[in-house]
């Protein structure tokens, strides 16, 4: 196999170091399944490597199947008696062949989360666990970081007796695992955990895994956790020909238990290691590669490593500051359509919006709908389609139609109140006797003589509550009404309290829907219920188009992960939202958000925007984000301002004396969550009537929406809105440190910057 004329001189050498250990350093784009295939290709047919003899692993079913097809066009058939599979997969084969040793028949069961679930919520009613005190999610969560870090459920006890919330935990993780075992069942995660078990503890059978396998090769090394990490150097003998492939530059996966320091300590489990790094990119142009190794440089947890392009240096990043999101969603609609009229070729999956939160895609679904651009979420649903929006939508559905069956079964028992489904059947078979709907039939709660005491006490409770909603809805508007509905039903609360990690999303995407409300109520000509309930049937009324459709593609960064675009928008990159709030007082935690953001510019092949907001409405308020640090990481010469409001934002972006922008303070954000004041001309140190005559009539014309002031006594901020008030300008402005102040523009001692 002519190895030198099909690969770069790094892949080739990569693909030739078969003995020995050997860490791959695989840059964005830098062909590493490549160099995997015709590193196995070369051993099975250059070196005569039995096939058996080779171990390969993935993380995904997707990578593994790809990798065995590009194998097996390359060396036929023989390829079929090789593993190439995931860490799951290959912990199955092991244990199907081994568990017995374990007390397990070889027949076991694998558990899915239904049935895991299920278990637990037996384990809990057992041991007299209250689930509003502890969610079997929330327990199965700590259970399942517990067997990631190999920790057994005797230790598990053991560490946590001082503690009576997490000793709870424990008594389930106990009894659950000796349930576990009586239904001869094991949970996704115990397939590592008994693999790792089986292997410590059985010498002849880690014997003949180190005959078996005298090659291991592991692909996205920097994804691993502990159990992986101890399964594979179980696995890797005295010669230790252990081949790992990854890139600690796209490491962003540490909230689910991966461990960068696997592969930046890869030289110290194995002193004689050889490290190759693929440095040549085959993705994007010059000018990307460049802005990408800028940012990334600034993570201190790294290998040092440069990525370089042998393509034309493309066009620079252009940045825009939009005034609202809304203007940014636009902006970003409006680029894809003139892109697309220009006759470049570009079709609509050319385009990608990269966002860092679920919850950012319904301001540019809306967009998209309005200027007719086909676009599909990938790695998640869409904004109405998500669970905790269905849910809410249902309370207003039901609050505008009581007739609506659907909407009341929805959420009768959400958040829950005891109202099972043998409860719901029994009002139904009353509702269906009296002819009624359902939301009657409960209203007669009393009369339906098949209910205990106790699920009409907590059916009247319902009914109260909707009663309650449905007469605030003729007092208030409908954001205020959702958010009566997620605070008095606890609905906002449970999710607040929640340990489960995909809660906080969930959360911000209840906030998004008191701002789409709001945005509603501002557009509006009609505000009711009805309406703003007809305008998000009739948005969200079509179905997710097929990934093979010509369509743009809308998902966060951790989606896009092995992905590329001939065109990206990084989108919402401000100091708040990308990198987060809680990684601007974190360093730790700052590092995986830059390595997020690397990966982000690195999807970008041809085209790269990044874009940002002075003001966008978050929970229903106007609230204002200095731009992503990350930004400033980015040298002058390799990004452009674009767009109309270009000088305002060569202010945003740059210092006056042209210097590359300062370092933010540690929050970045410009309104505070304090109610807005109203702030006479007395207490914020009223001009004289001399200087009122002589303010500058450019002073009305330049104090618009998006424009920088300076206060004297409150510092810096962003104008929010205007408004007139009795023959006089009232402006709202965001102040960095002061919050939101209402201020006569006549009167206010402000500097437009």
């Amino acid at each position: 196999m002519d190895l030198e004329n099909l690969l770069n001189k790094e892949q080739c050498e990569a693909a030739i170091t078969v003995d020995g250990p050997l860490l791959i350093l695989a840059g964005a784009g830098s062909g590493k399944t490549r160099v995997l295939t015709y590193r196995i290709a070369h051993m099975i047919e250059d070196l005569s490597i039995y096939p058996s003899q080779i171990l390969a692993i993935t993380f995904t079913n997707k990578a593994a199947g790809e990798m065995k097809d590009r194998v097996r066009a390359l060396v036929g058939k023989v390829a079929d008696n090789m593993w190439i599979s995931t860490f799951h997969s290959s912990c199955v084969r092991i244990l199907r062949r081994e568990i017995d040793k374990l007390g397990y028949n070889k027949n076991f069961t694998i558990y899915d989360s239904y049935d895991q679930k299920s278990l637990i919520k037996q384990c809990m009613k057992q041991l007299d666990i209250n689930d509003k005190d502890l969610t079997d999610s929330e327990i199965l969560n700590k259970i399942s970081n517990a067997k990631n870090e190999l920790i057994s459920p005797d230790k598990y006890k053991k560490e946590n007796e001082s503690d009576y919330r997490m000793n709870k935990i424990a008594d389930v993780y106990l009894l659950y695992q000796k349930k576990l075992k009586g239904n001869n069942a094991l949970d996704f995660d115990d397939l590592i955990f008994k693999a790792v078990d089986l292997l410590k503890n059985n010498k002849d059978i880690l014997e003949f895994y180190h005959s078996k396998f005298k090659y291991i090769m592991v692909d996205e090394y920097q994804d691993t956790n502990k159990a992986q990490y101890e399964l594979i150097k179980l696995l890797v003998d005295e010669r230790k020909n252990i081949c790992v492939v990854g890139d600690d530059d796209q490491c962003i996966y540490a909230w689910r238990g991966a461990d960068v320091t696997n592969i930046l300590d890869f030289e110290k489990d194995y002193p004689k290691a050889k490290v190759v790094k693929l440095e040549q990119n085959y993705r994007s142009k010059g000018n990307i590669l460049m802005a990408a190794n800028e940012v990334i440089k600034n993570n201190s947890q790294r290998k040092d490593k440069h990525l370089r392009t042998e393509k034309d240096f493309g066009e620079k990043i252009d940045l825009y500051r939009a005034f609202t999101d809304r203007d940014e969603a636009n902006f970003v609609s409006n680029q894809i359509k003139t892109l697309m009229a220009a006759d470049k070729g570009y079709k609509y999956k050319d385009f990608a919006i990269l966002y860092r939160m679920n919850s950012q895609s319904r301001i540019f679904e809306e967009s998209f709908r309005k200027h007719l651009i086909p676009y599909r979420i990938v790695g998640g649903l869409k904004f109405y389609d998500r669970k905790e929006i269905k849910d809410i939508m249902a309370y207003l559905k039901l609050i505008n139609n009581p007739l609506d069956d659907i909407a009341l079964k929805r959420i009768i028992n959400v958040p829950k109140r005891n109202i099972g489904d043998a409860t719901i059947q029994k009002i139904q078979e009353f509702a269906n006797g009296i002819d009624q709907c359902l939301y009657s039939a409960t209203l007669d709660v009393e009369f339906i003589p098949t209910l205990t005491t106790r699920n009409k006490s907590s059916i009247s409770k319902f009914v109260s509550l909707m009663n309650n909603f449905m007469a605030k809805n003729e007092e208030v508007s409908v954001s205020a009404l959702i958010k009566t509905i997620i605070e008095d039903t606890g609905y906002l609360k449970q999710l607040e309290n929640s340990k489960e990690p995909e809660d906080e999303s969930r959360v911000e995407n209840i906030k998004e829907l008191v701002s789409d409300a709001v945005e509603f109520e501002r557009t509006s000509e009609d505000k009711s219920l009805l309406t703003f309930l007809e305008g998000v049937s009739l948005g969200s009324s079509t179905d997710n188009p097929d990934e093979d459709v010509d369509t743009v593609g809308m998902m966060t960064v951790h989606s896009a992960k092995g992905l590329e675009f001939p065109v990206v928008f990084m989108v919402g990159m401000e100091n708040g939202i990308f990198p987060g709030m809680s990684s601007l007082n974190n360093p730790t935690e700052m590092e995986e958000s830059r390595r997020l953001c690397y990966v982000a510019i690195t999807r970008a092949e041809e085209k790269l925007y990044i874009t940002s907001a002075e003001s966008r409405m978050v929970f229903g308020r106007n609230v204002g984000y200095q731009p992503s640090d990350f930004i400033s990481e980015i040298s002058p010469d390799l990004k452009e301002i674009i767009g109309g409001g270009k000088n305002r934002t060569v202010q945003v972006l740059k210092r006056k004396n042209g210097k590359r922008p300062p370092k933010y303070n540690s929050h970045g954000l410009l309104s505070k969550t304090a109610p807005q004041d109203y702030v006479s001309a007395t207490s914020q140190g009223s001009n004289s009537p001399g200087q009122n005559a002589n303010i500058d009539v450019a002073m009305h014309k330049q104090a618009t929406v998006g424009r920088k002031v300076r206060h004297s006594k409150f510092g810096v901020g962003t104008i929010v809105s205007t408004s007139d008030s009795g023959g006089d300008t009232m402006v709202s402005i965001a102040f960095d440190n002061m919050g939101i102040k209402k201020l006569i523009l006549d009167k206010a001692p402000l500097e437009i910057l």
